[in-house]
């Protein structure tokens, strides 16, 4: 899943003129990152939960070109430092596709009504802290785990953001996710939108919108109902 090519001279000039800049950026960019960090620590001490809507875009470029789109809402919960998500799909490609997962305690489930199977993985509790990533982690839990750069402030849809590029530490993590990029809004500790880079021919790109911060959440947020005839399967 990924991007294009510039033309030759244009790429000339912009390494010429990166060149003639490095020496006096690099000091810069530090302190911004480091500014932009230090509100987040700030945002992290006030924040408990979030609800937004999404829209998912998962782009594969290679061998066979392919794009797939899910909407839904998304919730987190942070209380201490437990952690909670969940992710509601209601349709994938245009068409009704409701999915629920939801990590919780180091536990991940898949609930697929229309097959009413449940999938549960315990293996993800190393990548939890991961998720929080541009949802309520201060800038020292990202500094744990990203080696970070700033690329400056940017608006979406009226909102001033932050844009960050994250690279994750820790080698078996970087075997699937290369690297992301995120807007954050600094004041609420949220972002509003992610470019997840899983290899040179893959990426996902995650918007949010309808994002509330510290409101109610639904009973729902993290469960989802199940009968006796539910097949369940553990990995």
């Amino acid at each position: 899943m990924h991007m294009g090519r510039k033309l030759f001279f244009a790429a000339s000039m912009a390494l010429l003129l990166l060149a003639a800049r490095t020496a006096s950026a690099a000091p810069a960019d530090e302190k911004e990152t480091g500014r932009v960090l230090r509100r987040l620590d700030e945002a992290a001490k006030n924040f408990h939960s979030t609800t937004a809507d999404f829209q998912f875009d998962s782009v594969e470029t290679d061998p066979v070109p392919d794009r797939d789109i899910q909407k839904g809402t998304v919730y987190y919960e942070r209380k201490g430092a437990a952690f909670q998500m969940g992710v509601h799909i209601r349709e994938a490609n245009g068409k009704p596709m409701p999915k629920i997962y939801t990590v919780s305690g180091g536990v991940f489930k898949l609930y697929e009504p229309l097959i009413d199977q449940v999938t549960t993985s315990t293996k993800v509790s190393k990548y939890e802290s991961y998720l929080q990533m541009g949802f309520g982690a201060g800038g020292r839990d990202l500094e744990q785990k990203w080696e970070i750069k700033y690329l400056g402030p940017e608006t979406l849809d009226g909102v001033k953001t932050e844009h960050l590029e994250l690279t994750p530490k820790d080698p078996d993590v970087r075997k699937n996710l290369t690297k992301a990029e995120i807007w954050v809004d600094p004041e609420r500790g949220v972002s509003l939108k992610q470019i997840l880079y899983f290899g040179p021919t893959e990426y996902k790109v995650c918007v949010y919108f309808n994002i509330k911060v510290n409101q109610p959440l639904p009973v729902d947020a993290f469960t989802f109902k199940t009968t006796s005839k539910t097949h369940v399967i553990s990995r």
